[in-house]
C-alpha cells in the first residue's frame, strides 16, 4: 500500500517513520526507536504482540500504542488519497485515555443446564469432567435415564433467574428429582413449586426465550438444542467460566446528582426504561446501577439529562479528545470534508475487514472510529465533532441488534433538529444497520458529504458530558453555517420541568439546563428556543445555591428584612431570606438581558443601565464560579435607574425610558 509520509507528518506531532518491513528484516529499527523510551504509536496491529513482546526484552517502561491504517485506509481503492486519513488514525491512537475501573466476578464452576431433551443430558456428559453439573428437565421430561448417574437430575420450570456471573439465583415450579428406579422413561418424585437454587452458571438449552432480559447477563449461555455446532461452542465457553474474572464497570454513577424521586415521588426515570440488561433499579431517591449486571451499552448515560450516570470506557472527555486529534490531524494533513464512521469492534471492526480484503475499502474522507458501544455517543459528542468540522457522523450497527438501540434512535432524533437549525442542512446524521460489507459500502458512497463549519474548534475537552456539551456549544453556535437561524426544539425539550440539559434557550440555568421558552418579538404566539452562550441561573438552583452559601455572606451582600414569628428558629428565618433574595436576584437577572428569536421586522433588545457597568454581564457568568454569579446577582437585585430599550427597525432606531410594564419578564 502506498504511504505518503508528508501528509503524516503535517498531521502527526512528533518524528515519522517510515518502513516496509518492521517485523521482519527492519525489526532493528523498531528496536532502536522503542529503546528512547518516549511515546511511541506503531502503525500496526498484525504483530502487536511481536512488537510488545520485543519492548518488554529492551526493558520498556512507557506502553506502545496501535494503530490499523493497512484495512482502514491503505488497502482501498483511494489508497493514493488516504495520506490525511492515516495521519488522523495515528493522532487518535496517540492519545491515551485513563484506565477503566473494574469489578471482579468469582465462578466456582457449579452449573445448571436447562433444557427439554438428550441434549441437556449430552452436554451434561461433556461437562461432568471439569464443572461441578445439574441437569434440569423441562416437562413432560419424556426422555431415557442416563446409565449411570454422575449428576443430579431433576425435572421443572424455571420461573425467575436473578444475579450474574458467580452468584446466580434461580426459582423453579413444578420440581422433583430424578427416581434412581426409572426403567424405560425418567420417573420423578413429587413436586413442589417455589423451589430454590444458586449457581454461577446457566447453561439455556430449552430454544425458547431468554430467562434473563435481552440475553446480555455475564454467565448466561443459550444454545440452539437443534444444532450441535451451537451447543458444543457453549460447552466450551461454559468450561472456561471458573476461577476470577475482572469486567470494566462501563457507568460512573453520582447519587447526588440523581433526579429519579424526591419526597417519595417519582421524578426521572429514562434510565429504567432504557437499560436492556435490567441492571438498574430503583433504589429510594435515586436509583442503582448493578456494576456486575451491566453489559456496557451505554445508553442509561446518554439519557440521563443531570449527568448523574456517565460512561466510563472511555469517559465522554476524553472520547472528545480522541475525535478532536483525529478530525485536527485529518485538517492539517490536507484532508477535506471528513465523514465519522463509528462503529464497534465486535461486528463493525470485521466489516470493515472484510471490505478492505475483499471489496474496494472505505473512502478517503471516511475516517473509522472504533468505540466499546456504539449506543454510548451521546449528544455531547455529536456536537463536539461537528464543532470540530466534520461534515457527516454515521453509525454502523448490525442487521440484528443483540439488545434495544431505542437510546441512539433518540439521540439522533434529537440531534438533527439542532443541527438543522445551526444550518448543517439534513442528513448530516444517518445509521446504518447491516452485516453486509457491500451494503456497507454503498451506503456510504451514496450518502453526501457536504460543507463542514468553516471555522473549525479546537478546544479540548475537559468534564463530564454536561460540561463537555455546555463547552462545545458556544464553540458550535459561534461557527455555524448561517447565524442567523433558530429552530424549534423536539417535543419535550422545552420545558422547563424536565430538566433537559440541553442548553439552547436565552434563559437556560447553567446548573440544570432548565429552558424558559421566549416569545418572538413580531409573533407573540411563536415560541422558539433561541440559540444562546449567556444563560442565567433559574430560580430554583440560585436558591439552591443561596442556601448553601453561609448566611452571613448573605448579610453582607443582601439585605432583606424578615421579620421573625413565634415558633420560627434563626436558622429558619435565615433561609427564608436566602430564598427570597435568591428570587429577587433570579427575577432581576432574568430581565437583564432580553432578545428575541430571529424576526423579519427587526428585534428589540432590553438593557439595563446604572451605575454598574457589569450588570448586564450577568448573565455571562461562568457556572464554576457561583460567588461571583451572586454577587452579580446581588447587584442586581438593587434598585437602579429604570432601563433605556432601543428600538431597531428597517427604517432606523429610537431610544427612550422603558416602562415597568414594557420589561421582560415584569408583571
Amino acid at each position: 500500500m502506498p504511504l505518503d509520509a508528508d501528509a503524516i507528518r503535517c498531521g502527526c506531532r512528533g518524528e515519522v517513520t517510515a518502513a516496509t518491513q518492521l517485523c521482519g528484516a527492519e525489526l532493528g529499527r523498531f528496536k532502536a526507536v522503542a529503546a528512547e523510551d518516549g511515546p511511541l504509536t506503531v502503525a500496526c496491529t498484525q504483530q502487536a504482540a511481536l512488537f510488545s513482546q520485543v519492548a518488554s526484552e529492551n526493558n520498556r517502561a512507557n506502553s506502545i500504542q496501535f494503530a490499523n491504517i493497512r484495512e482502514t485506509a491503505g488497502w482501498s481503492g483511494d489508497a493514493d488519497r488516504a495520506g490525511p486519513k492515516m495521519a488522523a488514525l495515528l493522532a487518535a491512537a496517540a492519545e491515551v485515555a485513563a484506565p477503566t475501573p473494574t469489578v471482579q466476578l468469582e465462578s466456582g464452576g457449579v452449573i445448571l443446564i436447562y433444557g427439554r431433551d438428550e441434549a441437556a443430558i449430552e452436554a451434561g456428559d461433556l461437562l461432568k469432567e471439569h464443572l461441578d453439573v445439574t441437569v434440569l428437565i423441562a416437562p413432560p421430561a419424556a426422555i431415557a435415564p442416563p446409565r449411570n448417574a454422575d449428576y443430579p437430575i431433576a425435572k421443572g420450570r424455571i420461573t425467575s433467574v436473578k444475579g450474574h456471573l458467580g452468584a446466580f439465583d434461580v426459582v423453579v415450579d413444578d420440581f422433583a428429582e430424578a427416581a434412581p428406579s426409572s426403567r424405560r422413561a425418567l420417573t420423578f418424585g413429587a413436586s413442589r413449586n417455589n423451589a430454590r437454587s444458586t449457581c454461577d452458571i446457566v447453561l439455556d438449552l430449552t430454544g425458547g426465550p431468554a430467562l434473563v432480559p435481552a440475553d446480555l447477563r455475564d454467565g448466561y449461555l443459550r444454545a440452539d438444542p437443534g444444532s450441535p455446532a451451537a451447543i458444543l461452542q457453549a460447552v466450551l465457553k461454559a468450561r472456561d467460566l471458573v476461577g476470577t474474572f475482572e469486567k470494566p464497570r462501563y457507568i460512573t454513577f453520582d447519587a447526588g446528582l440523581c433526579a429519579h424521586s424526591r419526597s417519595k415521588r417519582t421524578g426521572c426515570t429514562r434510565c429504567l426504561d432504557s437499560c436492556p440488561a435490567g441492571a438498574i433499579t430503583p433504589a429510594g431517591n435515586h436509583v442503582a446501577i448493578d456494576a456486575n449486571i451491566c453489559a456496557g451499552c451505554g445508553q442509561c448515560a446518554t439519557a440521563c439529562p443531570t449527568g448523574a450516570a456517565s460512561y466510563a470506557l472511555p469517559a465522554e472527555d476524553a472520547l472528545v479528545r480522541k475525535l478532536r486529534a483525529m478530525l485536527l490531524a485529518y485538517r492539517q494533513a490536507g484532508g477535506a470534508r471528513a465523514v465519522v464512521l463509528v462503529h464497534d469492534e465486535s461486528h463493525g471492526a470485521p466489516l470493515i475487514d472484510a471490505l478492505s480484503r475483499f471489496g474496494d475499502g472505505l473512502p478517503a474522507n471516511v475516517l473509522p472510529f472504533a468505540v466499546n458501544e456504539v449506543t454510548q455517543i451521546g449528544l455531547e459528542s455529536i456536537i463536539a465533532a461537528f464543532a470540530y468540522g466534520v461534515s457527516a457522523v454515521r453509525f454502523l450497527l448490525r442487521a440484528k441488534p443483540r439488545h434495544d438501540v431505542s437510546g441512539l434512535t433518540r439521540t439522533v432524533a434529537l440531534a438533527d433538529p439542532i443541527l438543522a437549525g445551526l444550518g448543517f442542512g439534513p442528513a448530516r446524521l444517518s445509521i446504518i444497520a447491516t452485516d453486509d460489507p457491500d451494503r456497507l459500502i454503498e451506503a456510504l458512497r451514496t450518502a453526501p458529504a457536504d460543507a463542514p463549519t468553516p471555522r473549525p474548534a479546537s478546544f479540548r475537552a475537559v468534564g463530564g458530558k454536561r460540561d463537555v456539551l455546555a463547552s462545545r456549544w458556544p464553540n458550535c453556535t459561534a461557527r455555524r453555517l448561517h447565524p442567523s437561524m433558530s429552530f424549534r426544539c423536539p417535543r419535550g425539550r422545552r420545558s422547563g420541568r424536565s430538566r433537559s440539559m440541553l442548553p439552547v434557550a436565552r434563559f437556560a440555568c447553567p446548573a440544570c439546563r432548565s429552558v424558559r421558552r421566549v416569545p418572538c418579538a413580531t409573533t407573540p404566539s411563536a415560541r422558539r428556543c433561541v440559540l444562546s452562550k449567556t444563560p442565567a441561573f433559574s430560580a430554583a438552583c440560585a436558591g439552591r445555591r443561596a442556601r448553601k452559601t453561609s448566611s452571613r455572606w448573605f448579610r453582607r451582600s443582601i439585605s432583606v428584612p424578615v421579620g421573625r414569628r413565634p415558633g420560627f428558629s434563626r436558622k429558619r428565618s435565615r433561609f427564608a431570606a436566602s430564598a427570597a433574595a435568591s428570587r429577587s436576584a433570579s427575577r432581576a437577572a432574568s430581565s437583564v438581558w432580553w432578545r428575541s428569536s430571529k424576526a423579519s421586522t427587526g428585534c428589540i433588545r432590553a438593557r439595563r443601565s446604572g451605575s454598574t457597568p457589569s450588570r448586564c454581564a450577568a448573565t455571562a457568568a461562568s457556572a464554576s464560579s457561583p460567588n461571583k454569579v451572586l454577587n452579580l446577582m446581588a447587584q442586581l437585585a438593587r434598585p437602579s435607574a429604570p432601563p433605556t430599550i432601543t428600538c431597531v427597525t428597517g427604517t432606523g432606531s429610537e431610544t427612550r425610558t422603558a416602562a415597568p410594564a414594557e420589561l421582560p419578564g415584569s408583571g
